[in-house]
Formats: structure tokens, C-alpha cells, sequence
């Protein structure tokens, strides 16, 4: 992976990752634009399997002030992802399951300067779950402020 435009922090905090993907999506030039200027936004958005084609939905990418009005696109359109055909049916029969959901993580460029997105298939967790990583990330922060006190 590249260089990371957006990352989703609350899916991680939101939802048990179960299995990754690597999409393209498809854009127009003033989306393309935005994303190198990192007014992205991937907060609220969500995927979801329309037919045999993944989309996604609410993911703000913003408009430059340089972009002409006529040209400009939609900031919270609907965007296709690009994957191969079994990838969408694994993800098909993961949401069929019950509580499991797919959620963007990141938004990249690849090696090649190409922009990707980074999916996963998430099963929400419970309120004492959440709880349960906070008690996690505090207990190791302190374990870094000892060690750190010591040196």
C-alpha cells in the first residue's frame, strides 16, 4: 500500500474486521481532484451490494474552489467499486449472515498512484465489547507512560 488519503477509525472501533478486500473505484475528474487534496470523508459511509455490482454510499469527497460548477460532481453520491465477481459473492453470503455488514476502512493510491479503497466484512460489536477495548488502549498506554518513565 501507498500512501493513505482517509481511514475509517470508527469501523475499527464500531466492528469486528472478519476478511479484507482491495477495490477500485470509479471516478470522475473532480473526484479525483478532491482525493489528492484529502477532502475526504469516510465517517458514515457504507457499502452495499446493489444487483452483482458493490457500491459506495455516503462518502464525502469534497470540491475544490477551483472546480468549475458544471464539472463538479456530487459530495455524497453513490461511487462503484471495482472487484472481481467471486470477491462479490463472498460478500454476498457474508451478509446474509446474520449482524454482518460491509464498511470502507481506507482510502489509498496504490504503488502505482492508482486510488483504492480498502473494505472489509464487520460484524458490529456489542456496547460491553467497545468498553472492553478502551479498558485495552488505556491499559497500554500506561504500560508505554511506565516504560517510557524508566528510560
Amino acid at each position: 500500500m501507498g500512501e493513505t488519503i482517509a481511514k475509517n477509525k470508527k469501523a475499527y472501533f464500531d466492528y469486528f474486521l472478519e476478511e479484507k478486500f482491495e477495490a477500485g473505484i470509479v471516478l470522475v475528474g473532480s473526484e479525483v481532484k478532491g482525493i489528492r487534496a484529502k477532502k475526504v470523508n469516510l465517517k458514515d459511509s457504507f457499502i452495499r451490494i446493489v444487483g452483482e455490482e458493490a457500491f459506495l454510499f455516503n462518502a464525502h469527497i469534497g470540491r475544490l474552489e477551483t472546480t468549475h460548477h458544471f464539472y463538479g460532481h456530487e459530495e455524497r453520491g453513490s461511487r462503484k467499486l471495482l472487484l472481481h465477481k467471486k470477491q462479490i459473492l463472498t460478500m454476498l453470503k457474508a451478509i446474509t449472515r446474520d449482524g454482518y455488514t460491509i464498511v470502507p476502512l481506507q482510502l489509498y493510491f496504490n504503488d502505482r498512484n492508482i486510488i483504492k479503497i480498502q473494505i472489509a466484512i464487520a460484524k458490529g460489536k456489542q456496547l460491553h465489547d467497545k468498553r472492553n477495548d478502551l479498558k485495552e488502549k488505556d491499559m497500554k498506554r500506561d504500560i508505554q507512560r511506565a516504560m517510557k518513565d524508566k528510560e
